[in-house]
């Protein structure tokens, strides 16, 4: 237990050595660390509470998820009727449910059979929960009534969520931040926290906004006066411009944001004003070159979030799937619309419910405290080390040094956020390594009181103390990986440091005091072992 080969000696050297090299990079400035190779660049990333930043908690309009769903349903009751070739009248969505009256008795039975297959399974992947996405029901006198229940409304907010989280994170990734936090909190809520951004201001702009968009053609057959005293056709609707006045434009979408594979802030070479510069994917360039090739001479409007920040007039069929978004935009603003338009329209709404900024004095003031609780409660172990075991104590408070070294070694390469509670974590990591060897010389103790000589004790003592210390480490690190799945912001960031720690206690433990004190034998070749 105590014999090292000449190559595994320097194997654990050299693998304390390497993640301990990881930990330089955060003693030195950010820009000098930038000159250096990308493997050598990684660090840690302070969190929000200790170098301050934005925290927002956003919430989904979970009536606007009703309202789509309610929509969805009424379209594709549509859709499947007219393909049944079943004739219909009054197709309406009221409260939770969507009702249709059959124009003939002899296709109710039909029309009930075809609309049942609307009707889905709920559950997804883990199997059916015994619910369905539709009730659907013969409200007598051909009436068919289709009710979307609770749990399809439940359903669908967990999936808008979902979107949300990664339309959000791409939006927030692209102003330049580093390490944002963005998580779900509970049904229908989004946790956004993004350190060194002390203006939330921008953020709360670009988070609010749908970033919906659609392309649509101008009705100049109807004028926007005669449209707001309720004159408006069917297939029409009176939609504002950013100016205030009004449009009235067709329903139909000629090509929707989806449709954009990229979109890039630029300048007019003409007027030199901001503009937003936009490219199709091949799926759209083919329907944007089809509707202005149809309507050349006639104006379409670009709606964003239901408002018309643009109407040019199309003066000549646009068959490269490329344009151009201008509309007094200022540079900032054209720079913000492009990154909407890059990550995507979120499905439903977000409203800011509570906003809070710490600042970097506060934050400062969190990293002072943490690292006074980190030097004092540091010092009181080695010290007690160092009292009760003597020279195994400078072995133990050695391996101890190592041990954290290694901690934001491996924290920096894999560039985790470190948080007060990640330093509590650390703090509570020394105790633990320093339990390691607590155990293991406590059994040396014993070995030698039961009539073992040095050498054998001092090999009883790590050999017997190792099951100990496994099952020691294994149960904490399983809560460790608990609290890591189950737990939100903080929380994790103690598991992640806490779970790295154990770790590195059992290598530290088993593998550097080991070999310090196998050294320290083959020096001295002691009759007496000074603990």
């Amino acid at each position: 237990m105590l014999y090292f080969t000449r190559w595994k000696a320097l194997a654990i050297i050299l693998t304390a050595l390497v993640v301990c090299l990881f930990a330089v990079p955060n003693f030195f400035p950010e820009a000098k660390v930038k000159s250096w190779p990308a493997w050598a660049q990684r660090r840690l990333v302070l969190g929000l509470d200790l170098q301050g930043g934005s925290y927002l908690l956003l919430e989904v309009d979970s009536n606007y998820v009703r309202k789509e769903k309610l929509d969805q349903v009424r379209d594709d009751v549509r859709r499947a009727l007219r393909e049944a070739k079943i004739g219909y009248t009054g197709l309406t969505a009221r409260n939770d449910a969507v009702e249709v009256r059959i124009s003939r008795d002899t296709d109710l039975q039909a029309a009930l059979s075809k609309l049942r297959e609307l009707s889905q399974p709920l559950g997804g992947l883990l199997g059916s929960s015994g619910q369905r996405s539709l009730e659907v029901n013969d409200a007598g006198g051909g009436l068919i009534r289709l009710t979307v229940p609770q749990a399809a409304i439940t359903e669908r907010i967990r999936q808008t969520i979902e979107q949300s989280i990664q339309i959000v994170e791409r939006r927030v990734n692209q102003l330049g931040t580093v390490e944002p936090v963005i998580q779900r909190q509970g049904t229908d809520r989004i946790l956004v926290q993004v350190p060194g951004l002390q203006d939330p201001t921008r953020l709360k702009e670009l988070l609010g906004k749908t970033a919906k968009m659609e392309f649509r053609m101008v009705d100049e057959s109807v004028s926007p006066d005669a449209a707001a005293r309720g004159s408006v056709p069917p297939e029409d609707e009176l939609v504002p411009e950013v100016s205030g006045q009004k449009l009235v434009l067709r329903k139909q979408v000629l090509v929707s944001g989806g449709d954009l594979s990229d979109a890039q802030p630029g300048f007019d070479q003409r007027s030199g004003e901001p503009v937003v510069n936009f490219k199709f994917n091949s799926a759209g360039a083919r329907k944007f070159a089809q509707a202005t090739t149809e309507n050349v001479g006639q104006r379409f409007a670009i709606v964003l979030d239901n408002q018309v920040i643009s109407a040019p007039v199309i003066r000549e069929p646009i068959i490269g799937g490329q344009g151009q978004i201008s509309g007094s935009f200022t540079v900032q603003s054209a720079n913000d619309l492009a990154i909407l338009l890059r990550a995507g329209a979120l499905p439903a709404p977000l409203t800011v419910i509570e906003e809070r900024t710490v600042g970097p004095g506060l934050g400062q003031d969190s990293i002072e405290k943490g690292e006074l609780a980190a030097y004092v409660g540091s010092i009181m172990v080695i010290v007690f080390m160092l009292v009760t075991y003597r020279l195994f104590g400078v072995f133990a408070n050695v391996a101890v040094v190592v041990n954290v070294a290694m901690i934001f070694g491996v924290l920096s390469l894999l560039n985790a956020t470190l948080t007060l509670p990640g330093i509590a974590g650390i703090v509570l990591t020394v105790g633990i390594a320093v339990d390691s060897n607590v155990l293991i010389y406590e059994r040396i103790r014993e070995e030698i009181r039961g009539g073992r000589n040095a050498i054998s004790a001092i090999d009883a003592g790590f050999k017997r103390a190792l099951a100990t210390i496994l099952d020691s480490n294994i149960t904490t690190f399983i809560a460790a990986a608990v609290l890591f799945l189950i737990g939100t912001g903080p929380v994790r960031g103690f598991a992640v440091t806490l779970g790295v720690g154990i770790v590195t206690t059992v290598f530290t433990a088993f593998t550097l005091t080991r070999l310090i004190v196998a050294w320290w034998v083959r020096w001295k070749r002691p009759q007496s072992v000074p603990i």
